[in-house]
């Protein structure tokens, strides 16, 4: 049952400026289609666009198909949540199954890396081929929309026909790493209203308007999958081969259950400790040997085992569209949360660029990826192909 009252928030007063008539007239002929997770960010977002004076509506995407014997179906909870805010907010909600996109166009590459021994983030190629993309497309064709809108903290720059992605107001939510790989049209075709605000005002905002959403958690884990323990999703579809622990000598200091498992400066879930002869520094993750299926391991934080004074990486998208023809000086990130590292990023061909750290770094790893930076701005990144040691 649709709000028909309008909804108020003196949160949201103290953090938007209040548009002028002739202002909210022209957002009145523009529509947006808000991408509605059943979170509170996507919650929050659709709110805003309503008060700027937008023609709202919502839709709700499923992605992936669980199955009925598991206790995971978050997906029928999410959807309930999402209509409960519709239902609110007064706008209405648009339901559509992307699953066999997700499916070809994200699952079976995240499966194919991991067979490969690298460790992707398929979180990444979600936003470009589904949100992005399949969601973009229904939206505009299918809908009519002049624009979508989603729930992340990022910021966009410029007009429609130039858009940059610059990161999130909030730093400790910044989104912009996931949304790298998406083109300035990408980003001229979307907007991002809680890019602006942190995140304790999004709560605050929803809190105000009563929404179902205002203290879920936040959702965690991979884009669709949810939070099962990833460890027994990927044996369904991976078979897992054991093989031996060894030390940088060569020694075999235990048993793993499959390199998948692993990533990169891993610690933890590694099942050794307490050696013989060994002093007590913690066990890392140094290098996968995919040939003889062994998990190779360097004991302490600063060995140089762990750290890489580079990395190449491949499979580059540039925000711009434009392809570097020339050494740029800028900030990296190799994973999320990461503090950027000033960096060196020459181009050895238009699909590769080597980049080299002003100080070595540990955990550079390969299937993840490498996103470069110009102070606030999102230039674009690549997958990380290998170390340079």
């Amino acid at each position: 049952m649709q709000n028909t009252k309008p909804l108020h928030s003196k949160t949201y007063d103290t953090h938007f400026p209040k548009l002028t008539p002739q202002q909210l007239a022209e957002n009145k002929k523009i529509k947006v289609i808000c991408g509605m997770s059943g979170g509170v960010d996507s919650s929050v977002s659709a709110f805003i666009l309503q008060q700027q004076g937008y023609q709202v509506e919502g839709l709700f995407m499923k992605n992936w198909e669980e199955d009925d014997d598991t206790d995971y179906c978050t997906a029928a909870a999410d959807l309930a949540d999402a209509q409960a805010v519709c239902d609110k907010l007064g706008i209405h909600l648009h339901k559509i199954n992307f699953a066999a996109e997700y499916w070809d166009n994200v699952f079976e590459h995240f499966l194919s890396e991991y067979k490969a021994g690298r460790t992707p983030n398929p979180d990444i190629l979600c936003n470009k081929e589904i949100k992005f993309k399949a969601f973009l497309d229904y939206a505009a064709e299918d809908l009519g929309a002049h624009y979508i809108a989603t729930g992340h903290y990022v910021r966009r720059s410029g007009d429609d026909s130039n858009a940059r992605i610059l990161r999130g107001l909030d730093n400790n939510k910044d989104q912009s790493y996931f949304l790298h790989a998406l083109t300035k049209k990408q980003v001229g075709q979307s907007l991002f209203p809680v890019g602006e605000i942190e995140k304790p005002i999004v709560r605050a905002i929803a809190e105000d308007l009563g929404l179902i959403t205002a203290k879920k958690k936040d959702s965690t884990g991979i884009c669709f999958i949810g939070e099962r323990k990833f460890k027994d999703f990927l044996a369904r579809f991976l078979p897992a081969q054991p093989g031996d622990i060894k030390t940088t000598e060569g020694e075999v200091i235990g048993r793993h259950q499959g390199l998948m498992y692993h990533t990169l400066g891993q610690r933890k879930g590694l099942g050794i400790g307490g050696i013989k002869g060994k002093d007590e520094n913690a066990w890392y993750v140094a290098e996968k040997d995919l040939a003889n299926n062994v998990l190779i391991v360097a004991q302490g934080h600063d060995n140089s085992a762990l750290q890489s004074v580079g990395l190449i990486a491949k499979q580059l998208t540039w925000v711009s569209e434009q392809p570097l023809c020339e050494p740029l000086r800028c900030t990296v990130k190799t994973r999320y949360r990461q503090t950027d590292i000033p960096c060196l990023v020459t181009p050895t061909n238009e699909d590769t660029v080597e980049v080299r750290f002003d100080e070595p770094q540990i955990a550079v790893t390969p299937g993840q990826s490498a996103v470069f930076y110009q102070g606030e701005e999102c230039l674009g990144g690549g997958v990380i192909e290998q170390q340079i040691k």
